[in-house]
């Protein structure tokens, strides 16, 4: 934005203080001038008299100490302005230094280095308060932008792959006329429906970390139960045991994104299971002013080191990666800490003793208050 150049705030703070003190001075000799000029008598000339053996010594008059009253007057607040002047662009360079620490910090991420911090030091006052506030943000902002440039590379990456598969199958139709097509058909739309879940799946996520939805009443126990029901076929494929336990629950949030939720847990849970003979519980409670959903499944043991990636998008973990057709995108557990995130919940993953993995999600059960404008 361009605007007319202006005083700066320094130069502004040294006329305001180099004013005031001039404004003081003018006061004190007012005062004096007042409540002592005033009372010296209009005597013309002086004298020395005696009255009734007393000596009475008569002084210069009003006129002539106030002609030399009134340079010493000039002078000092000549010199009170010139003080107020120097002091006052003394003090406001010193009062506005970390203003200006501040304003370099803003500069430089204005263009682009958002590592730097300010790490303003001395006791807490309203700008070094600003200043960590300003460390927080650009904090906040460094890691969101280093998330986001990590998922577009990886979504990139992962959009690549059924392209470049594509690509090659149709090559090898192209050079070879011979090739069965049913097979190359078949091996197209698998490859074609892994780009569309992973297309949909990137959109949700991204819809889920915006937050753009309209919040209303939803019962936990239900979704559990659609889900599930929706997931029966696959669990009967792979022979494991579904059971979904529980009261009603009531929680207050997007009804697709938290049924969206509960399919890609169980799901997960049913995929990452052992090959035959598995179980997966659901259960879901009230606790306190919270709503519980917990999905427990049976597996393979789960390293504790890698459930901090489990919920990275892409992440799928040598040990949970499969390569049959149910092996996903690797955002299933991405779009469940997404939707949980952004319906204030907390997410925990806790690895069973014997095998496989508990899931435990905590939903606030009413609508959560806006925080309070500053």
């Amino acid at each position: 934005m361009n605007r007319r150049p202006g005083l700066s705030a320094r130069l502004k703070l040294t006329i305001s203080y180099a004013g005031f003190l001039l404004l003081a001075g003018a006061l004190l000799l007012a005062v004096v001038w007042i409540f002592v000029l005033r009372w010296l008598p209009e005597i013309n000339a002086r004298s020395i008299q005696r009255r009734f053996g007393a000596v009475i010594i008569t002084g210069p008059n009003r006129s002539e100490v106030l002609r030399g009253f009134a340079p010493a007057m000039a002078m000092a607040l000549a010199f009170l302005l010139v003080f107020g002047l120097v002091g006052g662009w003394i003090l406001a360079g010193r009062m506005l230094a970390p203003l200006t620490r501040i304003t370099e910090a803003a500069r430089m991420a204005a263009n682009g280095s958002l590592s730097h911090r300010i790490r303003l030091p001395g006791p807490n006052d309203e700008f070094r308060e600003l200043a960590d506030v300003f460390d927080t943000m650009l904090e906040q902002l460094q890691s969101h932008v280093t998330e986001q440039r990590r998922f577009a590379a990886n979504a990139s990456h992962e959009l690549r792959t059924p392209l470049a598969i594509s690509q090659a199958l149709l090559d090898v139709a192209r050079n070879d006329p011979t090739r069965d097509q049913g097979e190359l058909i078949e091996r197209l739309h698998t490859v074609n429906t892994r780009a569309i879940d992973l297309t949909e799946a990137l959109l949700l996520l991204s819809g889920a970390d915006r937050k753009n939805f309209t919040g209303e009443p939803v019962d936990l126990s239900l979704i559990a139960e659609e889900a599930a029901e929706t997931l029966l076929p696959l669990a009967e494929k792979r022979q494991i045991t579904l059971d979904v336990t529980g009261e009603r629950t009531q929680t207050f949030g997007s009804a697709a994104l938290i049924l969206r939720m509960a399919t890609n847990l169980i799901q997960n849970a049913i995929v990452h299971n052992l090959p035959d003979g598995g179980t997966v519980t659901i259960h879901t409670e009230p606790r306190h002013d919270a709503s519980v959903l917990r999905v427990e499944n049976t597996g393979h043991r789960v390293p504790p080191e890698l459930l901090p990636t489990l919920t990275e998008p892409f992440q799928r973990g040598t040990q949970r990666a499969r390569t049959d057709e149910h092996a996903g995108v690797g955002l299933g557990l991405a779009i469940v800490h997404s939707i949980v995130r952004a319906h204030d919940g907390t997410l925990d993953l806790t690895p069973r003793p014997t095998g496989g993995l508990l899931v435990t999600i905590r939903l606030p059960s009413e609508p959560q208050a806006p925080p309070p404008a500053a």
